[in-house]
């Protein structure tokens, strides 16, 4: 017999001028991994924060095995066995592993941390979730990964009943979501309840049992995973039919020059040289796991850290980029990973965030134009569909899709040649990166060049003309659109090349 752990009756939030839950009625069932999906703004966030305590709501009751459950704190939520893992981690990076599984309840003896205690209960906890380390290394100086088993050990290694999932793999590779699963699949066994919020659509199928979807703030219904497909999700979620999640266009065919041609170049974490080009008309994807310098690549061509050797062409004119400033200059632009903290000024409007890379078009000896950049910005965020109240609105009360699109916004109105996007839709519901993905083929249309550096191999797969694969810091392979398959590109992925990689 199923039974709820956690009833959600009739509860509604509201914000000034904004409703962002409406009378929401969820069960839970004990043992289950429930998939939490909906667009930015859906009330995913909201009702999360609610269950664990940071919000209250309006109206509305919770009860948790069966009793009222009103908390009032995080730590009344995690005294009842509530523990949420956020996709930003929560740990102090200066401190060892075992210190932040522990760090709240520290084994004492007398008025001094029991550290052979401590030692052993992290290690059991650790293995509990697989994680393979030293308990006393330092978080710094783990991967992504291993972070992420660090906060379910440490949601773990207490009283947990329902563990809350928020973009678990929107870092991680194929095999470390394998391997997550598996933790996961071995806790439900155990009595643990997952509620699992992600993005990825294809992966909840993997591990869902059952699957609600919100939308502005309502329920719009609750399926087991085996009774609904793809399509009917994204329908639910965005309240209408798009013909497909992504959107690949047969045209412009990519020119055959290069626009940009990358040759030999060596930065400072790879011993190898890395060559490839990017066309113009063209989506190049960037593919690798994660260690594989993709990221340190771009941010080498870009300006952002400093490249040791080789050379960067645009349309055959070598480039002498030594800071952003210089690659923003030649028309070369980068979206970065982490939009939050090197894309916007979050306490900035959304006007100055979107006229900020191009201001010289704005001012004269020194003065802004204020009206033409008021005009040239909220043009700009129309023809993106950035949803805000004003353009003066605050850049961190947006929703991550909407922050994304002002950071795009931000560098169509540089109007860059060579657009590089990092991660670009992570985080990122699927109707706003439908729309993201459809500006894409808008850019290309106009002749720019594109490259996208993604974990999500589906993503790549469905946009990409091309596809470059990077392992240990070379180019280990190229992969043409008709030879599109996640095998091909998981084995050029795992290839450890002694060799600098090069692709033409």
């Amino acid at each position: 017999m199923e039974t709820d752990i956690l009833s959600i009756q009739n509860v509604s939030k509201y914000f000034p001028g904004v409703r962002a839950l409406s009378d929401i009625v969820l069960s839970i069932q004990k043992g289950e991994v429930h998939v939490l999906v909906g667009e930015n703004g859906a009330g995913k966030s909201t009702l999360i924060k609610i269950i664990c305590g940071i919000y209250s709501p309006d109206s509305g009751k919770m009860f948790l095995d069966g009793e009222p459950y009103t908390p009032r704190t995080t730590r009344e939520a995690m005294d009842r066995g509530i523990r949420v893992v956020y996709q930003e981690f929560n740990l102090l990076s200066y401190l060892s592993i075992a210190e932040n599984i522990f760090f709240d309840r520290l084994p004492r003896n007398g008025m001094l941390v029991d550290r052979k205690k401590l030692f052993r209960d992290a290690a059991e906890t650790m293995r509990r979730v697989g994680l393979d380390a030293d308990p006393w290394t330092p978080v710094e100086l783990l991967g992504v990964a291993q972070m992420q088993l660090v906060e379910i050990a440490k949601a773990l290694s207490s009283k947990c009943g329902v563990l809350i999932l928020d973009e678990p793999t929107a870092t991680l590779s194929p095999g470390e979501i394998s391997r997550l699963f598996e933790i996961i699949e071995t806790e439900k066994k155990q009595g643990l309840t997952v509620i699992y919020i992600s993005h990825r659509l294809k992966e909840i199928y993997e591990i869902g049992d059952r699957i609600t979807v919100l939308r502005n703030g309502e329920l719009v219904g609750t399926k087991k995973t085996a009774e609904i497909d793809v399509p009917q999700i994204v329908s639910m979620m965005v309240g209408r039919q798009m013909d497909a999640e992504y959107p690949f266009m047969d045209s412009p065919t990519p020119a055959d020059e290069p626009l940009l041609e990358v040759k030999g170049l060596r930065i400072a974490s790879s011993p190898h040289e890395i060559s490839f080009r990017l066309k113009k008309g063209e989506i190049l994807g960037i593919s690798g796991l994660v260690g594989s310098r993709r990221t340190e690549t771009v941010r080498a061509i870009f300006g952002a850290d400093k490249k040791l050797g080789g050379s960067v062409l645009l349309e055959g004119r070598q480039l002498d980029v030594a800071s952003p400033k210089d690659a923003v200059r030649e028309g070369i632009c980068l979206l970065t990973e982490d939009r939050k903290s090197q894309g916007l000024v979050l306490d900035m409007s959304v006007e100055a965030n979107i006229s900020l890379a191009a201001l010289n078009k704005f001012s004269r000896f020194g003065l802004i134009d204020k009206k033409a950049e008021r005009g040239a910005s909220e043009r700009i965020a129309g023809e993106l569909a950035v949803k805000t109240p004003s353009m003066i609105q605050l850049t961190r009360n947006l929703s991550g899709g909407n922050q994304q699109k002002v950071v795009l916004a931000k560098w169509i109105l540089r109007d860059a040649k060579v657009l590089i996007f990092d991660e670009p839709t992570r985080g990122i519901d699927v109707g706003a990166k439908y729309e993201i993905y459809l500006l894409l083929w808008r850019l290309l249309a106009e002749g720019k060049g594109i490259m996208i550096v993604s974990s999500d191999l589906n993503e790549l797969i469905g946009i990409c003309h091309r596809i470059v694969v990077f392992s240990g810091g070379a180019v280990s392979g190229e992969v043409l659109r008709p030879d599109f398959e996640q095998e091909r590109i998981l084995k050029y992925a795992y290839r450890v090349s002694d060799e600098g990689g090069h692709a033409e």
